[in-house]
């Protein structure tokens, strides 16, 4: 006879690694060239002026200056009007 109970087999103990998303320049502050304002998973923050899109989505500065974070109000392809967020680099 055996000793123990049979220990199944476990499947859901592997955790996924971490992907470091969000806001990495916060409003108000220097962006250089290039750096990074917003790691994301689709646009949930858009560009605005001096900003440009990786193919992630991340959203980068094109030019040296100040991060500025805005809403717009936008009209989806229903005609409905939604508020936006963008990031900006005045």
């Amino acid at each position: 006879m055996a000793h123990r109970k049979a220990g199944g087999s476990a499947k859901n103990l592997s955790d996924s690694n971490a992907k470091y998303l969000g806001v990495k320049l916060a409003d108000g502050q220097k962006a250089s060239q290039g750096a990074i304002i917003v790691r994301q998973r689709g646009t949930k923050i858009l560009p605005g002026e001096n900003v440009g899109v990786g193919k992630d989505h991340t959203l980068f500065a094109l030019k040296e200056g100040f991060v500025k974070f805005t809403t717009k109000r936008k009209k989806t392809f229903t005609g409905k009007d939604q508020i936006r967020k963008f990031v900006s680099v005045v």
